[in-house]
């Protein structure tokens, strides 16, 4: 009988060949079922289409051949222990040095046919080799010839033997799996059978096959990811809102007393933030602009609308200090309006805290402004028609809906100031209309960036010194709170007594980390803000939150362990002055090719959207697709950025079939409803 693939639960331990021992082990890779096992696709393929003896071993290339073992030895002490095979072809006699391959002596004795795939050299006086995949050859089976596939692995489980079992589970289950894409959108779009696709990317015959099976496995998951989006999209836009009218005089009065005017971007954006406000059905849009863009002001204005209205605004920030910069921001602006403001966070005193509490239930506040305590069990709201949530990435899908739950069918605005490339926003964020903020404020100088290796950090300090003799501030900022000893890493403890004591003894200095207190770090910024503190030595709890325009230097040291988005944030706490500013990165010599490409993306430009763009490339989707959208679909196959054309196409037909039929009640469609059905009882 046909079935889908997620409908394989079946036990990987059921499989000829694989017992308990291999399926507890296989589990360490997430592999419990036959259908995880057939999901786990080559990590790669080596073109094994010629043999080549190991008499031929000094040539390019690695060596491919048919070999028999003739003999077993050990060498090294005790732990150390390592087990050589010594194996045989119609050429030469060849070592394969087995670290941490112990099980080979039972699983190879002498005697074995074995193909030996691997790079060889000559050393203490043999042809030999510890960089190489043997498997055993068995009676009437070919030796695996063209491409083959490689596997992520774990301890235990060879390359020979996780082909084996697929094998067996392509033979066993593999050929049944049914079609997840209606027969006429297949034929249009050139897909192969599922079944078809599943067998040719674990074992394809030629380049052509496996990118033929790539593609359809491809195309699938984006359809089928689209669809939801699609779905989800058309369920929001069935809810209605009765809107009161909003002439939008509050917003107006603001905007006359702002000392600036919208940039031309920003005017865009809320323009189309109100536009969304004024239709029948719930706004889901994303606001994404570069650090320093001017997001917050275009949000407050958005709230003002429900206010206007009669309703009320919540504006949910991740850490306290972004809030308390937030609810500063909003006081100065909104107070003089007669807009009733309110702080929240989970650190809010007992006494406070009740009389908020009702102020918000019975209407007394017009816009609230904290942390997570904004979706607290005991928090009620009058008339919660407004959401902002700022630093979206840094919240869960569930926390997300906490909040939107507190309304009814409220506005929802998730601001970020990592920008987000298309395709990667297509995926994450298809269900939402974006926005973008690519102007800075008129008069913002360009920070300057520098690259300096540790061993120059003295002539980063004297530059330093020289600013901080101007007057201005300093930010250092490192990858530790305290010492380590699995890492040789600067700490922010350590450097900060280095940098008051020896360094700028002339020059308050103060440390900041995400352990202390929140008073305390409360006390710290304000201290800070005021100048009285000059030196800020500090983690990455700076990233986002503080906005000090006599900061005029930002050095971050060990640079090279930052990721590119944080080391953007970093940069952009400087340059919110009249002054120039300066971002030293300095980084050590243990640094990695990709580190490398981090710095000279940073280096090379100060567009927020163009290094999102370098970062996807560098780091690749699958770590920005992880775990931090809480919920999100994996995408195993499929690469947004690569496939961008790819999930074009996928979005296009998706939105149409739903568009046609959302119930998917034809005959033709029958297969989608099938497909979500079965997958709810799956998960369940």
């Amino acid at each position: 009988m046909a079935v889908f693939l997620h409908e394989l639960r079946q036990p990987v331990g059921t499989l000829r060949g694989a017992g308990p021992a291999l399926a507890s082990k296989l589990g360490r890779l997430g592999i419990t079922t036959v259908a995880e096992l057939l999901q786990h696709y080559p990590r790669d393929y080596e073109d094994r289409s010629a043999f080549k003896p190991f008499s031929r071993f000094a040539e390019p290339g690695p060596v491919h051949t048919i070999a028999t073992v003739t003999s077993q030895e050990w060498f090294g002490f005790g732990r150390m222990k390592t087990l050589k095979l010594i194996v045989a072809d119609d050429s030469s006699e060849a070592a394969l040095i087995c670290f941490n391959r112990p099980f080979l002596e039972k699983t190879l004795p002498a005697g074995s046919r074995v193909v030996v795939h691997g790079k060889f050299q000559f050393r203490y006086g043999e042809i030999q080799s510890s960089a190489f995949d043997v498997e055993r050859l068995e009676e009437g089976h070919d030796p695996l010839v063209g491409l083959v596939p490689l596997y992520s692995l774990t301890e235990g489980v060879a390359q020979g033997t996780l082909r084996r079992i697929l094998r067996a589970a392509i033979e066993m289950y593999g050929k049944r799996v049914e079609d997840e894409i209606d027969p006429e959108l297949a034929a249009a779009r050139k897909l192969l059978p599922k079944a078809q696709a599943l067998a040719s990317i674990h074992f394809p015959a030629a380049i052509a096959e496996r990118e033929a099976a790539r593609r359809t496995l491809a195309y699938e998951e984006l359809f089928k990811f689209q669809l939801g989006i699609a779905l989800r999209m058309r369920a929001r836009h069935s809810q209605t809102i009765r809107r009161k009218a909003a002439p939008g005089l509050l917003a107006e009065r603001l905007l006359q007393r702002l000392p600036f005017s919208l940039t031309e971007d920003q005017a865009k954006a809320l323009a189309e933030i109100n536009a969304d406000l004024d239709e029948p059905h719930p706004m889901a849009r994303l606001l994404q602009g570069d650090v320093g863009s001017g997001k917050t002001i275009v949000a407050l204005l958005a709230a003002l609308r429900a206010v206007e209205r009669g309703g009320q605004a919540a504006i949910m920030a991740p850490t306290e200090l972004l809030a308390r910069q937030h609810a500063a921001t909003a006081a100065a602006l909104l107070e003089p309006l007669g807009v009733r403001l309110a702080f929240l966070t989970g650190n809010v005193d007992d006494a406070a805290r009740p009389p908020l509490l009702e102020a918000l239930a019975t209407g007394g506040i017009d816009i609230v402004i904290g942390t997570h305590a904004l979706f607290s069990d005991d928090v009620v709201y009058k008339a919660l028609q407004f959401i902002v949530i700022d630093e979206q990435h840094r919240f869960g899908v569930m926390q997300r809906l906490a909040l939107y739950k507190k309304g009814n069918i409220p506005d929802m605005l998730m601001m970020t100031a990592t920008p987000i490339p298309r395709s990667l926003a297509l995926t994450l964020f298809g269900d939402l209309a974006v926005s973008s903020i690519r102007t800075l404020p008129p008069g913002r100088k360009p920070v300057i960036t520098h690259l300096a290796k540790q061993e120059n950090e003295l002539k980063v300090y004297d530059f330093v010194r020289n600013i901080l003799a101007e007057g201005r501030q300093a930010f250092f900022v490192y990858p530790l709170i305290g010492e380590s000893e699995k890492a040789d890493l600067k700490s922010a403890e350590a450097m900060a007594s280095r940098l008051a004591e020896e360094v700028y003894p002339e020059y308050p200095a103060t440390l900041l980390h995400s352990r202390l207190k929140e008073e305390k770090k409360r006390e710290i910024m304000e201290s800070f803000v005021s100048g009285s503190t000059r030196i800020l030595v500090s983690t990455t709890v700076v990233e986002v939150g503080v906005d000090i325009p006599n900061a005029a230097v930002m050095v971050v040291e060990h640079a090279e362990r930052f990721g590119l988005s944080a080391l953007h944030q970093l940069r952009g706490r400087i340059g919110r002055g009249a002054h120039q500013s300066y971002c030293f990165l300095i980084y050590s010599d243990d640094i990695t090719e990709d580190a490398v490409q981090r710095l000279k993306a940073l280096y090379g430009t100060s567009d927020g959207f163009a290094l999102a763009e370098e970062d996807l490339k560098i780091r690749g989707p699958g770590e920005l697709l992880g775990t931090a959208q809480s919920g999100a679909f994996r995408l195993l196959v499929a690469d947004p950025l690569r496939d961008f054309e790819l999930l074009k196409l996928a979005r296009a037909d998706a939105f149409e079939i739903v568009r046609q039929d959302p119930g998917f009640l034809t005959a033709a469609h029958a297969v989608y409803r099938r497909g979500l059905e079965t997958a709810d009882k799956a998960k369940g």
